[in-house]
């Protein structure tokens, strides 16, 4: 791979005739940007890799059984509240296997917000459509929302879900839209699920006082400070809150979701 330094210069020199000092000053500049700067090593898990993992027999036949009833969330209405970030086999599982049994489900997004010009950061223009889906922490493609957080109202659906990732969560507990949302559904005694890092969500939406939880190992600490009763479950019901651990626990997830809506019918 040709060093940052390397593709600058190049394309510096074919475009002025430097002298020795303004060479010297580039020369400089970029020798800088080369020691902040690390090398791209792509990093990939395909989902294949993960059902196919050893121990994720049970994982894989949840997905790879024919389903024999899609009529068992007919009529049911689901929000996936997610930002860039999302973790992406905790969204794109439950929302196909839900869709499998016959809801409706809709992909929320905070609104469009790009950072200040000051933080040097740029969005592809399909940022405001799109969110962005990684594996563990390494981007690896983009869905689209169907509606923004400003937008919906508690009465629009019958549950909620949010996705995990180590940075979609951060992303939604900053949004006031998202958070006002969870408080109020909470409040309707409608379904609120989390998986892996997204149980931080409710706890900023202070929910959490007295319930019982599980969430991913490195926020356990924080799902407590925020006055909940944790254990290392791959999913735990109290009420109307369900969570769950990380991906290997999406099957057991969105069983537990299921369960519960089909018994409001």
């Amino acid at each position: 791979m040709k060093k940052i330094k390397q593709i600058m210069t190049a394309s510096l020199l074919s475009a002025f005739a430097l002298s020795d000092a303004q060479a010297q000053d580039i020369d400089h500049k970029l020798d800088v940007i080369n020691h902040l700067t690390t090398p791209s090593h792509v990093s990939v898990m395909p989902v294949s890799s993960l059902l196919n993992a050893p121990g994720n027999e049970a994982l894989r036949a949840f997905f790879f059984n024919p389903i024999k009833d899609k009529t068992i969330l007919k009529g049911k209405k689901i929000a996936v509240l997610a930002a860039d970030g999302f973790e992406e086999i905790e969204l794109t599982g439950p929302v196909w296997y839900f869709r499998e049994l016959g809801a409706q489900v809709d992909i929320v997004s905070p609104k469009y917000n790009p950072a200040p010009a000051r933080y040097g950061l740029s969005s592809p223009e399909m940022a405001k459509t799109h969110v962005m889906a990684i594996q563990y922490l390494q981007p690896v493609g983009w869905i689209k929302f169907d509606r923004t957080a400003d937008k919906i109202k508690v009465s629009d659906y019958d549950a909620v879900f949010i996705p995990g990732g180590a940075w979609n969560p951060d992303n939604l507990r900053y949004d006031k839209d998202v958070i006002k949302f969870i408080q109020d559904f909470n409040k309707s005694g409608k379904l609120i699920a989390a998986i892996c890092h997204a149980p931080v969500v409710l706890a900023s939406a202070d929910i959490l006082k007295g319930r019982k939880l599980t969430g991913y190992w490195n926020i356990q600490i924080d799902l407590k400070n925020a006055g909940g009763i944790v254990s290392d479950q791959p999913v735990v019901v109290d009420a109307n809150i369900i969570t769950s651990r990380h991906p290997i626990d999406v099957a057991d997830f969105s069983r537990a979701v299921e369960s519960w809506l089909a018994k409001k019918k």
